[in-house]
């Protein structure tokens, strides 16, 4: 299979899952490039923080027509969004930072961790009940920062963190989850910004990389993920949803077995 193929089929997988079960689609797209990057002559020591880097800035053209979508909806709760993405745009550049401090084994550890969390979380987890209102606006800051790092270490949107937050806060799902995309689409961007700055003198890079940013990569998974995305929305319709996060958190625990070395 060409690389070309595996960009276009993992951005396919991400935005059908994306669409389908609400997951960021970097837990799809990071393990792939991890996969296949080293194949492509980067270097094991850059592999896992151009995977990184590269899920960043995918997520930005993903989110933003998911993003506009909720908005012309009236879905978007911009006012909580605004004080998350306070915290959330600096907490990703300190995760970028973060990133590009850490070898790539261990940023690969770091990875394999939260996807076996995340799958912990598909099989046995529950949707939170609304316990108490929204905290002011310096709570939701430091929340976002929380969010916004450990979301660009492991180079992720941030809605698995984000919409159960704002649902525990008695927000409706539905505003929940159209905020936390909006507030994904500053994360990612604030995230890729930041690896592009970290790797800009990195070694043992594939020609036409921007930073830890790889640019064909991008390119192929963003389309396919743009067009694939709506495919998942109709399929959530149609198709057993709580059987389908069991199938995909088995598949994150066994992911993050993989990638611990």
């Amino acid at each position: 299979m060409t690389a070309l193929a595996v960009y276009l089929l993992t951005g396919a997988v991400a935005g059908v899952l994306g669409g389908l079960l609400g997951i960021g689609g970097g837990l799809v797209i990071v393990p792939a490039l991890a996969w296949l990057l080293p194949g492509l002559g980067v270097g094991p020591e850059a592999a896992m923080h151009v995977a990184v880097g590269t899920s960043l800035a995918t997520i930005v053209f993903t989110n933003s027509a998911s993003a506009a979508s909720h908005h012309r909806r009236g879905a978007v709760r911009w006012a909580e969004a605004a004080r998350l993405i306070a915290g959330i745009v600096p907490g990703a550049l300190l995760g970028a930072w973060l990133a590009g401090e850490l070898s790539s084994a261990v940023l690969e550890r770091v990875f394999a961790s939260f996807a076996a969390l995340m799958g912990l979380y598909l099989l046995f987890g529950h949707r939170p009940s609304p316990h108490r209102g929204l905290p002011g606006p310096p709570v939701l800051a430091g929340a976002g920062v929380i969010i916004g790092g450990v979301s660009s270490l492991v180079g992720i949107g941030g809605g698995s963190m984000t919409a159960p937050l704002l649902m525990w806060c008695n927000v409706r799902a539905q505003e929940a989850v159209a905020t936390a995309s909006a507030c994904g689409l500053p994360l990612a961007l604030g995230g890729a910004l930041g690896f592009v700055a970290t790797g800009w003198n990195a070694t043992a890079l594939p020609a036409h990389a921007l930073g830890y940013v790889y640019l064909p990569a991008l390119a192929g998974i963003a389309v396919a993920s743009s067009l694939c995305a709506p495919l998942g929305a109709r399929l959530a319709h149609a198709l057993p949803a709580a059987v389908l996060k069991r199938v995909f958190g088995a598949a994150l625990l066994l992911i993050g077995a993989l990638m611990v070395r």
